[in-house]
């Protein structure tokens, strides 16, 4: 083991020593209490710092992809929500140095920072999504991918100055990261476990899972902060999908519905624009229709799509005078509450057909849901698939 190995091991030794010390400090469960007014979505790197490059493929790094995505997450979260106001660390190509990005996001006020980004590793197997929250890794690679993305504070002239002396390279900086405590850690797990559950019910990524790291721009911020890790650009699957105007809408629409489940829970209250997966009673009431198209030996080769648009948490007159003109809307209720869905589409195409109308009837947070021929959930990459297999 070389001296640079030693050195980090060392560093990776110390801080999972003291991860039992942090979880048994005095952390407020609910710190922070009330409507979210206010949200702050940080698209990593930009300007002169284009993030990691990929596989080398195209000429799309990682900031692109990061800046499409935060700006798809914001306009879903102002359609639906229009009495959140949304803001961005940055709207364009602009380099803005990690310190500012937390500053602006404190100064603010803001009640969720979400800092959007891509991964990359030496192994082009590596795959899948995860969500970071402040705090002492648990592994090397959580390390080192810490200090990839703080790695952008080199690229600051004035950064003695800015960081106090702070190096991204040092393991023993990133020790003394680590300790930071926020009030806001329960918090800021809770949402990351919806954004993972949302990756990968939804949109059919490989669930990396919610994990702690010393990154920079969600140590220093003053309310719950996630670091959210889109996939892996050097795995030339991901990529396919990461630069892809669908793949980046799926994961912006996630991000989005974690958003709306996070922001009902922490408000105890129900939002009025859809759920964010399909109940298993969903599928019990469309079982008649799916039967119709099913083939008699099982083989799933069909798919249907739907629109599911309202919940509610008292029962809703299906009539299309209660649903803006929305003729054949459905019900069917799940842990107290009730469900509305509407349409059938044999492809995709037809589904966003129907969303559209949905959303310009006035339900701005409804989506897309697929199923099977054997009534079970499909995801919708895998949906789109079946489907285009067809043709």
């Amino acid at each position: 083991m070389d001296r640079s190995s030693k050195k980090w091991a060392i560093a990776f030794l110390a801080i999972a020593a003291i991860i039992s010390v942090c979880a048994t400090s005095t952390v407020p469960k609910n710190a922070k209490s009330g409507a979210i007014k206010r949200v702050v979505i940080d698209a990593g790197h930009g300007g002169k710092d284009p993030g990691n490059l990929g596989t080398g493929r195209y000429k799309i790094p990682e900031k692109v992809i990061a800046l499409n995505v935060a700006k798809k997450v914001g306009q879903y979260i102002g359609e639906a929500f229009p009495e959140v106001e949304v803001m961005y660390t940055r709207e364009d190509d602009t380099f803005v140095p990690l310190h500012e990005r937390t500053k602006y996001a404190n100064e603010k006020g803001a009640d969720l920072f979400i800092s959007i980004h891509c991964d990359a590793f030496t192994r082009e197997s590596a795959k899948g999504a995860g969500s970071y929250v402040m705090g002492p890794a648990k592994t090397e690679a959580n390390l080192r991918a810490a200090q990839r993305e703080n790695a952008a504070i080199l690229l600051e002239e004035d950064r003695e100055e800015n960081y106090g002396g702070f190096d991204p390279n040092s393991p023993e900086g990133l020790i003394e990261l680590s300790l930071r405590q926020n009030a806001h850690i329960h918090q800021s797990l809770k949402f990351a476990k919806h954004v993972q559950d949302q990756f990968r019910t939804r949109v059919g990524r490989v669930d990396r899972g919610v994990k702690q790291a010393p990154y920079w721009v969600i140590s220093f911020t003053t309310m719950p902060s996630v670091l959210i890790e889109l996939g892996f650009l050097t795995n030339k699957e991901e990529e396919e999908f990461l630069i892809s105007e669908l793949g980046q809408d799926y994961l912006a629409s996630a991000i989005y519905r974690a958003f709306k489940t996070y922001k009902s829970e922490l408000e105890r209250i129900e939002t009025s624009f859809g759920e964010s997966n399909a109940a298993e009673s969903a599928e019990k009431l469309i079982e008649a229709e799916l039967t119709e198209e099913s083939t008699p030996n099982n083989e799933v080769k069909d798919v249907i799509f739907r629109v599911q648009l309202l919940t509610s948490a008292q029962p809703q007159e299906t009539s299309k005078e209660n649903f803006n003109g929305l003729e054949g809307v459905m019900e069917f209720e799940e842990n107290g509450m009730y469900k509305y869905i509407w349409g059938a589409a044999s492809n995709y195409e037809e589904a966003k057909n129907l969303q559209k109308r949905v959303r310009s009837a006035g339900y701005k947070g409804a989506f897309v849901i697929a199923f099977n021929a054997n009534q079970e959930r499909v995801p919708l990459q895998e949906a789109l698939e079946i489907s285009k297999n067809k043709q």
